[in-house]
């Protein structure tokens, strides 16, 4: 095996990811083109420690009480329903009844693969999956007197769509299925960012914006900065590369149409295999 093998296009890279929830898969898909991978988790996806007001919303929802949905993630509906397999079992037929007859509206591709296990798929889909892309879908349609459940995340009430929900005149019935919570300890945290700023990190792949924001709450902003200055930044998506260049970072790699673990693997492959180490 060469350092050239075709078969193999990030042999000799080592890539940092902040990944949690599919961590070994994307570990995996570097892995098998020959990068070394450095596992630094930034955020865990938790149940949301109330379940009370989720299982209220589901209870309306489940009697009918929402025109639409939207759905910002696939892992939020994932979350409802192993809620619902949880603490409510009888309410699955229900809710799964009430999702075919509601229009739903997914932000982007991930919403519909939940979907579509259930044998459904969403009535709309907004791109680029980005609140302000739902917001210029939401635009077109009629919402006055429409009830529209939000599936949000963590604990962000995402004030730019309630303001306009409301002026479109809309009731929005939002619910918070999961929260965020730090990962990996922050000494692991330091050391990556001690690794970057070595040289030793030929990029970091980031996959959501909460992954920036806990680098950029637990290490001073300009040394942050420098440390990635070193290092290649990859962004899944949008959002994520919104949220870099917020900081001040702007991100060299970034998928052009789908946003989610392939697309980015290709697009590192892409910028990564094409140059000598």
């Amino acid at each position: 095996m060469t350092d050239s093998d075709p078969e193999r296009p990030l042999q000799n890279r080592c890539i940092a990811i902040p990944e949690s929830r599919e961590l070994d898969l994307f570990a995996s898909l570097l892995e098998r083109r020959g990068a070394s991978v450095l596992r630094c988790p930034l955020v865990d996806i938790r149940d949301t420690p109330q379940p009370a007001p989720v299982l209220a919303w589901l209870q309306t929802f489940c009697g009918g009480g929402c025109d639409d949905l939207l759905l910002f993630t696939g892992e939020g509906l994932r979350r409802l329903l192993s809620l619902i397999e949880h603490h409510a079992p009888a309410l699955r037929e229900p809710f799964v009844t009430q999702l075919a007859r509601v229009r739903s509206i997914a932000r982007g591709p991930k919403p519909g693969r939940v979907l579509r296990e259930l044998g459904l798929k969403p009535t709309l889909v907004a791109d680029p999956a980005t609140t302000p892309g739902m917001i210029a879908l939401l635009q077109t349609l009629d919402l006055q007197g429409r009830r529209i459940g939000v599936q949000l995340y963590g604990t962000e009430p995402n004030a730019a769509l309630m303001d306009f929900l409301a002026s479109r005149g809309a009731q929005a019935l939002p619910v918070w299925p999961y929260v965020y919570a730090d990962a990996a300890a922050d000494a692991e945290v330091l050391a990556l960012i001690e690794s970057m700023q070595q040289g030793c990190v030929d990029a970091i792949a980031f996959t959501s914006l909460q992954q920036v924001e806990r680098l950029f709450r637990l290490i001073e902003g300009e040394r942050l900065r420098q440390a990635l200055a070193h290092t290649l930044v990859a962004a899944i998506g949008p959002v994520v590369a919104d949220a870099l260049r917020a900081h001040g970072v702007q991100p060299q790699v970034v998928p052009e149409d789908s946003y989610y673990l392939k697309p980015l693997t290709r697009a590192l492959i892409e910028r990564l295999g094409s140059s000598a180490p």
